[in-house]
């Protein structure tokens, strides 16, 4: 299994390996469970590996986008992030040109690893005084 941009799904373990070569669907394994709900739970693995893995592809195309936008506005600087928050420090008269180089940066991403989809990338952005205040 492959993310959009390539990134490989960690091979199964020699426990699950092991378990599932037995033969018997039904035959307890050595931890307690059986091979069809090891290959249940791999085929489980592998689809939320597909997304959760191109969701990170998409979060690092726009973070490279978007330090590359940052960095052509001077002072702002991307200082966090985490899941799905991007905190950008910045002076408060670039805060709009930040909000914009987020969104053009999340744009971007899209358009990277999905090309032209009408699927919409919602971005909410915030302008705070402190992080405390974003919601």
């Amino acid at each position: 299994m492959r993310s959009r941009l390539g990134r490989t799904c960690p091979p199964p373990s020699a426990g699950w390996r092991e378990l599932t070569s037995a033969g018997d669907d039904d035959a307890p394994g050595p931890r307690g469970g059986t091979a069809a709900q090891a290959l249940r739970g791999r085929g489980r693995f592998t689809r939320n590996f597909v997304v959760q893995a191109t969701a990170a592809d998409w979060a690092l195309a726009l973070l490279a986008s978007l330090r590359r936008r940052l960095t052509a506005l001077g002072p702002p600087r991307l200082v966090f992030f985490q899941h799905d928050e991007v905190i950008v420090h910045s002076p408060a008269d670039l805060a709009e040109e930040v909000a914009g180089a987020v969104r053009a940066a999340a744009q971007e991403a899209r358009a990277l690893l999905f090309g032209d989809t009408p699927v919409v990338f919602p971005m909410e952005i915030a302008v705070v005084d402190r992080y405390a205040d974003a919601k």
